[in-house]
């Protein structure tokens, strides 16, 4: 925690993904509903129709459809480090469905929390960050002395 009060860390990513190829964190997608509620029709819906579409697009994700009475269908999303989120899908339509399970398949797992600086290195230069015009002159023909300047003036 911060003197701000909200929790910060730097950008990195999980167990560096992407530096060899890209391993999808999300593990694990659990849909609960209930088969005669109002509030799961959208659930049902898109069981139905898009949940084969979904499950072709992303084969290392394992899905679980648990038909029971209940009050509020939820999807519960299970990451490779172990955090769990749960979402709450009463009355959401098909497209709203497709949106946040997307969402929840391209997420890390991590908290979202904020992020201190864009980049961050282990051995920070004592010189300041690198920018294209870091070695160049100020100027076209560089800084010279008076005397230079007026012998070269006059040639």
């Amino acid at each position: 925690m911060t003197a701000r009060g909200t929790p910060s860390r730097f950008l990195t990513s999980v167990l560096h993904n992407g530096l060899g190829r890209y391993v999808q964190q999300l593990q694990r997608l659990s849909f609960s509903l209930s088969r005669d509620a109002s509030s799961s029709r959208g659930v049902r819906e898109y069981v139905e129709q898009a949940v084969i579409d979904f499950a072709r697009r992303n084969p290392g994700v394992v899905i679980y459809v648990n038909p029971r009475p209940c009050q509020v269908p939820t999807v519960v999303a299970e990451y490779l480090n172990g955090s769990t989120r749960e979402e709450s899908l009463k009355c959401m339509s098909v497209e709203e469905i497709t949106t946040l399970v997307q969402k929840l398949a391209n997420q890390s797992g991590l908290d979202i929390i904020r992020i201190r600086k864009p980049f961050h290195t282990v051995n920070p230069s004592i010189q300041g960050q690198w920018h294209p015009f870091t070695n160049k002159p100020t100027t076209f023909g560089g800084l010279r002395p008076r005397e230079l300047q007026d012998t070269v003036q006059s040639q």
